[in-house]
């Protein structure tokens, strides 16, 4: 079979454009870069046995001492199997973009023909065109939404970390708040027993008795709350570290860190969000996406099927015939218009979605800043005035009971008042830290699963028109 010129210069063509290949990463060195240039933490990939043997030695090491706040966000960034998914999401991703840009696949026919002693060969070799026209574009369209998918990854990193703060913090309060509750119900045990053995001779009424029964039960009550809030806020500080097994048996620290002599001063916060949120990011790339898919739309709304064929023609009688021939679908009834009305429908779908996720973005900013700002101003009354107060006015109890102007019972009852007020400080400053947290994840951006559905359903329309 010899080749005509027309698909030779075809084929050179082919050979210019080369193929696309799996990068050596997989797409995931942006992701890692992000991490450790935003959260100073290592991530690792495990997509085999040795890289999941490199993640159970650090998660081992990082156990062998008390979990501290950065201890706990690393083991999740390392151990996380919901996360190690999103990774692996990258790998498909890679695979489609790959994909993309590979030469179409030519066609090949065969067909033998009798006619009386007359035999005839037919063979043809095809090749999709408006494929090959368009996979310049194609591959770019899906470099982009790879881009995107790298920025949802990172997103997803960066919600991990900051969740595993968050839940950090709620069970190091949690375990301080059970030692208060316990503290509280020693209190109220002592007072009841003591105020049995009064009634008991005498010197203590029926009323006063059950009041202090009264405060045992309630902090019995509250004992089984604190016990519960442990258990709880424990099982989700383990959820998000990945652990299970002997790993149960984790130590937490006893105390939260210590609440800052002063809040942080961000004037220009909006300014900040819009410049480093990768959700913001991640829609402009959409947005500019679909409209280079507009573009190709337009362009190749009239060429449907386009093929270029080469015909060899074989006969035991007749001379080889040789040739080409090119199939054109005609667009008589089909005129494209539907699918370019969708892919503009789309485009402004697109800068919509864009301009609510930088309205919302500055929105969740300001109110995160405003509840930052709140949380430090109430710990910080708290340790100013609340707790000195309550220590002033123990002080003052206990002198007055060693001077027998007050009772044992009043000692005691003041004596759960300030362990509420410590516990008071201490749910204050729990709170500050959560509410630094998402401050953190609001100028960093929020997850949104919607982002991930949009480029799939925008490259139709182009992928149609080939």
């Amino acid at each position: 079979m010899v080749i005509t010129k027309p698909f030779a210069l075809l084929c050179a063509m082919s050979l210019l454009a080369g193929c696309a290949s799996f990068s050596q990463d997989g797409g995931f060195d942006p992701v890692q870069q992000a991490s450790e240039r935003q959260l100073d933490k290592q991530l690792l990939w495990a997509r085999d046995e040795a890289g999941r043997g490199q993640i159970d030695a650090r998660v081992t090491e990082l156990l062998a001492e008390p979990l501290s706040l950065d201890a706990a966000v690393q083991l999740a960034l390392l151990n996380n199997r919901g996360l190690q998914a999103s990774f692996d999401e990258l790998g498909i991703g890679e695979a489609e973009r790959v994909q993309a840009g590979r030469l179409p696949n030519p066609g090949f026919s065969y067909g033998r023909l009798e006619k009386g002693s007359e035999v005839e060969y037919e063979r043809g070799l095809h090749l999709n065109l408006a494929r090959l026209i368009a996979l310049p574009m194609t591959s770019r369209l899906e470099g982009r939404r790879f881009e995107q998918l790298q920025r949802q990854t990172s997103l997803a990193v960066f919600d991990l970390a900051s969740e595993t703060r968050k839940a950090w913090y709620q069970a190091v309060a949690a375990e301080e708040s059970l030692v208060y509750a316990r503290q509280v119900l020693e209190a109220a045990e002592t007072g009841a027993e003591l105020a049995r053995r009064l009634a008991a001779v005498g010197n203590f009424s029926k009323l006063q008795q059950a009041e202090q029964q009264t405060f045992y039960a309630e902090a019995g009550i509250g004992l089984i709350h604190a016990e519960q809030a442990r258990v709880r806020s424990r099982e989700q500080l383990t959820r998000l570290l990945g652990l299970w097994g002997e790993q149960l048996d984790y130590r937490l620290p006893e105390r939260l860190p210590a609440l800052p002599k002063t809040a942080d001063q961000l004037p220009d916060v909006e300014r900040l969000a819009m410049s480093q949120r990768q959700d913001i990011q991640a829609v402009r790339l959409d947005a500019e996406r679909l409209a280079q898919n507009l573009g190709l739309t337009r362009t190749t709304r009239f060429i449907n099927v386009l093929e270029l064929g080469v015909v060899n023609n074989r006969s035991n009688e007749e001379p080889t015939q040789r040739g080409y021939e090119i199939s054109v679908e005609l667009p008589l009834f089909d005129w494209s218009g539907a699918k370019v009305a969708r892919a503009e429908a789309q485009y402004r779908q697109a800068l919509n979605r864009a301009a609510e996720t930088a309205i919302n973005a500055r929105s969740q900013v300001r109110e995160a800043y405003h509840a930052y700002r709140n949380a430090f101003e109430l710990a910080r009354h708290y340790r100013a005035e609340v707790l000195p107060l309550r220590q002033r006015i123990a002080e003052e109890n206990l002198l007055r009971y060693n001077g027998m102007f007050i009772s044992t019972f009043d000692l005691l009852a003041d004596a759960r008042r300030q362990v509420q007020a410590v516990d008071g400080y201490l749910q204050a400053q729990r709170d500050f830290w959560l509410a630094r947290a998402d401050l953190d994840m609001a100028l960093l951006g929020t997850p949104n699963p919607s982002l991930g559905a949009a480029p799939a359903a925008a490259a139709e329309p182009a992928a149609a028109g080939h």
